[in-house]
C-alpha cells in the first residue's frame, strides 16, 4: 500500500466526514461538492480538466488499483483506505464498487461564454426540463460518445453531477463542457446570435431526422418525456421527428438523444 494512504479504522473519524451517509447527502446537497462512485467515474475525475478531486476513499482490497489510477494526477489529494465493513459503515450501505471520490467542479462558464468559445463547426445539445437523473446521465453519456462540443441546461434541469446521474453517465459529465442557462436567458436567441441553427425534437416535427442535413453550427434541443418542449421554443425552431411504428409517438429522451446526436455528428 502506498505510504501516502491514510488507514481509517473508525467510521466516525472526522477526516472522512464528507463521505458519511452518502445517500442522505445526495438529498440534502454537499455544498458544491459531488461524489464519484466506481473505477470508471473516478478515472474521469482524476483526469478531468473541468473538475478536481478533493479526497478519495477506497476499500482495502481496492487500494492497489486506486494507486494505479492516481498516478501523478492525484498526488496532492488526501487518500483514505478502510476495511470493507468500515467503508460500508461510513457510506451507509454496502458499497460493492469499493472506490469513492469527492470532487469539486471548477468555475462553470456562462452559457454565452461557453458557446462563443466553440469553433466554426460545432454541435451543441440543449436539455430543457429534464429532472430525471437516469435520463440526464444517459444524455451526457451520449453527448460524450458522439463528440458533442457542449451541453446547455435550462434552469429547471437536474444536476448532472448528482451521484446517480454521474454514475449513469459513466463520468461523461466530468469531461463534457456544459453550462446552465439563467432564467432570463433567451435559449433560441442566444444560440442564433452565436451563429447556430437551432433544431428541436418533437413527435409532431415537420421533418424526418433522416432527411435533415445539419449546418456547420447546429444546436439541438431535447425536452422532458411527457410534456416535451414548450410551444414558444418549438415555434422558433426547425422541428425534427423520428418516425415510429403505429401506436407509439415518443421515445425515452436519452434514447432519442443517442439517435439524434449520432445523426448530427456523422453528417458532413
Amino acid at each position: 500500500m502506498s505510504p501516502s494512504f491514510t488507514v481509517i479504522s473508525d467510521p466516525a473519524d472526522p477526516r472522512v466526514e464528507p463521505f458519511l451517509d452518502v445517500r442522505e447527502r445526495d438529498l440534502v446537497g454537499r455544498r458544491g461538492l459531488f461524489v464519484a462512485e466506481g473505477e470508471v467515474v473516478l478515472r474521469h475525475l482524476l483526469a478531468s480538466p473541468l473538475c478536481e478531486p478533493v479526497a478519495l476513499l477506497a476499500a482495502a482490497d481496492r487500494a492497489e488499483r486506486l494507486a494505479e489510477l492516481i498516478g501523478q494526477n492525484g498526488a496532492a489529494t488526501p487518500v483514505y483506505v478502510a476495511e470493507q465493513k468500515v467503508m460500508d459503515a461510513i457510506v451507509g450501505f454496502p458499497i460493492h464498487r469499493g472506490l469513492l471520490g469527492l470532487g469539486r467542479r471548477r468555475a462553470i462558464p456562462s452559457a454565452s461564454r461557453l458557446i462563443e468559445g466553440l469553433g466554426p463547426r460545432a454541435r451543441v445539445a440543449v436539455v430543457h426540463g429534464v429532472g430525471n437523473h437516469d435520463n440526464m446521465g444517459g444524455l451526457f453519456r451520449n453527448a460524450a460518445a458522439f463528440g458533442v462540443d457542449a451541453v446547455l441546461l435550462d434552469p429547471t434541469c437536474c444536476d448532472p453531477l448528482y451521484r446517480k446521474a454521474l454514475r449513469v453517465s459513466v463520468g461523461a459529465a466530468l469531461i463534457t463542457p456544459y453550462a446552465r442557462l439563467e432564467p432570463a436567458d433567451d435559449l433560441v436567441g442566444l444560440l442564433e446570435g452565436a451563429g447556430f441553427e437551432v433544431v428541436a425534437l418533437s413527435p409532431s416535427g415537420r421533418q424526418d431526422l433522416k432527411d435533415y442535413r445539419p449546418a456547420a453550427r447546429t444546436a439541438v434541443v431535447f425536452g422532458a418525456e411527457g410534456p416535451g418542449l414548450p410551444p414558444d421554443i418549438l415555434s422558433r425552431c426547425a422541428t425534427l421527428r423520428i418516425p415510429m411504428a403505429g401506436g407509439f409517438d415518443s421515445l425515452n429522451v436519452a434514447t432519442t438523444s443517442g439517435i439524434v446526436l449520432h445523426h448530427l455528428t456523422s453528417r458532413p
